[in-house]
């Protein structure tokens, strides 16, 4: 008699314990559910390519900082003023004396911009 009672209850917790269990993925597998879990990873994947992305940037930005440091001490822009040097100039790098653009609007009377005059 101890040994059915015995089986019995075993059975019985564990058709229960199935039941449950059953129940809980069926709940995990409805439309609402499985719409809310894939809200929430794509907000997550969202979170995380922000972060990467802004950090990216902010490497990028420092990166140009250093090149830009790295690149005036080469030419000399960022060097110290000796008050005994003549100070330096703040000219492009490249003059090109010959392109008419490079010369003063004020100085080009005979090239006209209007488009509608005969040819």
């Amino acid at each position: 008699m101890f040994r059915r009672t015995f089986w019995f209850g075993t059975g019985v917790a564990a058709g229960v314990w199935a039941t449950t269990k059953v129940n809980r993925k069926l709940k995990q597998l409805t439309p609402e559910h499985l719409a809310v879990s894939a809200a929430n990873k794509a907000l997550e994947a969202g979170h995380r390519l922000k972060d990467s992305a802004v950090g990216f940037a902010l490497d990028v930005r420092a990166g140009m900082a250093q090149r830009e440091a790295e690149l005036g001490d080469a030419l000399g822009i960022n060097a110290p003023v000796d008050p005994e040097l003549p100070a330096p100039r703040q000219h492009i790098a490249i003059e090109n004396r010959t392109n008419p653009m490079s010369v003063e609007r004020n100085d080009r009377t005979t090239y006209s911009y209007n488009r509608n005059e005969d040819h």
